[in-house]
């Protein structure tokens, strides 16, 4: 992958948008639970080492070339959230139809129609 397809994926107008989601934050603000810059900065933390750790640890693998449906199961076990799952499913469509948009492939196509859907 160019660096330019590395910045459009990281431009904050791409249709994904996965990069912007809050990952709870807002629910949290309305709880109280984020008064502040520090409890911001709490949340973050906690986020960083829990999600974020899964995320990693995720993408670890996918790289090392396991089956992208198996990483899909475990990333649901993974997720206990019912709305976040729905979130994650949303943004995972929207990244696919824009990069088989972008660099159209066979491989793609096959994992697109590839049930979860």
């Amino acid at each position: 992958m160019n660096r330019a397809a590395l910045l459009v994926l990281a431009d904050g107008r791409f249709p994904a948008g996965g990069h912007a989601h809050s990952g709870g934050a807002e629910p949290a603000v309305r709880a109280g639970r984020i008064h502040d810059a520090r409890s911001l900065a709490a949340f973050c933390r906690g986020r960083l080492h829990t999600t974020g750790l899964t995320a990693a640890a995720l993408a670890a693998a996918a790289a090392g070339g396991l089956d992208p449906l198996e990483l899909d199961e475990a990333a649901d076990a993974r997720t206990p959230s019912p709305a976040l799952r729905a979130t994650a499913r949303k943004l995972g469509r929207q990244l696919m139809r824009a990069a088989r948009a972008t660099w159209p492939s066979g491989e793609l196509d096959a994992l697109a129609a590839a049930p979860p859907r």
